[in-house]
């Protein structure tokens, strides 16, 4: 939370020596066969940058896990000569998300080893980033590729839907807003998305895994991301598949179970028990360390404060870094650390040249002052044009002590601004009770005992909302799913 700037761009560089690889139904995608020298480099340079702007490496049981099968699966797409040719991470991060990048460096976060339910299921995901490599994608996403390879994906779907990612409104968010945020480099195009579908899935076939694994894990995801838009008020339709370059998970399910079947191989390992075996007691939402989310309220114990986000936004909580989205085209960031220039003043006006870059500057006018809930703040606004309009860019900045400031960037239609004005009185020192009641969550895996429903072991989630919908989509279960005495099931416990 304490670092505002970006990672340097990563070099997505070429692989060398190139195959044609049969994908499940036929099509041929390209591949590569080997890891190049430079790749190695450029992944070994990214790496350590990767792994704090992500929160860092989870350790423990369940990393050396995730390596184990993550290496194994990653073999099998024949670019590497050993299965230690790749590095695979578990990431200390509470987004839904992994990726891989060039030299063998495979990620997945703890927050979507949890969503799944079997062994099989992380192999799909570990195998899908790998077909990415392999089918040399971080190439060809280079071209078009801004300075910036890792920026906030959800910002950018606003970016490039309402804005235009061409316009100077979307190098501001590139440059800015999407800073810090845990979702790695610019989204891939749905034909690359299948083509690491196809490719994973083949992975998946060659270990011995039932290949069906990737479509049971994307209907998980589907449904992790409707009732995460229900939690925060939003509509999970409301952004239809054309409007996105990624394909919707939804809509991908039947397309890789048609492609597992292809393969002839529909029966595989799934591994459930030693995979839930591995997954207990994994921290789940949030690091208290770096902040937690309850509904709209974001709970920083360390730093002593909280703010609250308006009804209808959502919050991607990153180590460094808060981004707040909504609908409308209005989207923050939240940010902060020692303060630039030792006045609030000249902090805001840093964050404004940080925006504009070295050979640009925005024009923001008066810096006006102001205290909020017996701090000081300060604040200012800039007009910027944006394919789709006039936006407004606001700097809201608060004074915790004598060398700390905290920040607000916001980016709304002109005229819209009023719409944070709830957010920014928001800001507020936590008392010493508030600080010690904060609680990590972490899943834990029970077996269901004569007796036990859904309700009952719903009613067990730590949440104040949606208890039944999580433990469902959590569990991968119908609502008319009946249990039976002995199976294993996850809940997320205090």
């Amino acid at each position: 939370m304490a670092r505002t700037r970006l990672i340097a761009a990563i070099s997505l560089a070429s692989l060398t020596t190139l195959a044609l690889a049969a994908a499940p139904g036929g099509a041929q995608t390209q591949t590569v066969n080997t890891i190049s020298a430079k790749d190695k480099q450029t992944g070994a340079q990214a790496h350590p940058e990767l792994l704090q702007e992500f929160g860092g490496a989870y350790n423990g049981s369940q990393a050396n896990y995730v390596t184990r099968i993550g290496q194994k699966i990653a073999f099998q797409s024949g670019i590497a000569g050993s299965e230690r040719e790749f590095t695979v991470t578990l990431l200390n991060s509470p987004v839904n998300n992994a990726f891989a990048i060039p030299g063998g460096y495979v990620y997945v976060t703890r927050q979507l080893m949890a969503l799944m339910n079997d062994e099989a299921e992380l192999a799909s995901v570990l195998g899908h980033e790998v077909g990415h490599v392999a089918a040399r994608h971080g190439q060809q996403r280079q071209k078009t590729a801004s300075r910036n390879a890792i920026i906030g994906a959800i910002l950018q779907i606003a970016t490039g839907v309402a804005l235009g990612g061409d316009s100077q409104v979307g190098q501001l968010l590139q440059q800015g807003i999407g800073s810090g945020v845990q979702l790695v480099t610019l989204k891939y195009g749905r034909t690359q998305e299948y083509e690491a579908d196809d490719l994973g899935i083949s992975y998946l076939a060659r270990a011995g895994y039932d290949p069906a694994a990737a479509s049971t894990m994307l209907a998980s995801l589907a449904a992790q991301t409707a009732i995460e838009a229900r939690v925060r008020g939003g509509d999970a339709r409301s952004t239809p598949e054309w409007a996105s370059t990624h394909p919707d998970p939804g809509s991908r399910v039947k397309r890789a179970l048609t492609k597992a079947k292809a393969t002839g191989k529909i029966r595989g390992v799934r591994n459930a028990d030693p995979f839930l075996t591995a997954l207990n007691g994994v921290l789940y939402d949030d690091d208290p360390r770096h902040g937690i989310t309850e509904g709209r309220n974001f709970l920083y114990p360390d730093g002593r404060f909280q703010f609250t986000v308006p009804q209808g936004f959502g919050m991607a909580n990153g180590s460094n870094a808060v981004a707040i989205t909504g609908n409308g085209g209005s989207q923050a960031q939240f940010a902060g650390g020692p303060m630039q220039g030792g006045t609030l003043a000249a902090h805001v006006d840093s964050v404004f040249r940080g925006l504009a870059g070295k050979n640009a500057a925005i024009n923001y006018g008066q810096i006006q002052r102001t205290r909020i809930n017996g701090m000081d703040a300060a604040y200012a606004s800039a007009q910027a044009k944006a394919n789709s309009g006039q936006v407004q860019v606001t700097v809201f900045a608060y004074q915790l002590d004598g060398n700390t400031a905290y920040h607000f960037l916001t980016l709304t239609p002109v005229g819209s601004a009023n719409g944070f004005d709830g957010m920014f009185q928001s800001f507020r020192r936590m008392t010493t009770a508030e600080a010690a009641a904060v609680r990590p969550r972490k899943v834990q895996v029970v077996s269901v005992k004569r007796g036990d429903t859904i309700a009952s072991l719903s009613a067990q989630m730590a949440y104040d909302s949606y208890r039944r919908e999580r433990f469902l989509v959590l569990n991968a279960l119908t609502s008319g799913a009946a249990l039976r005495t002995g199976q294993r099931v996850k809940i997320v416990t205090y």
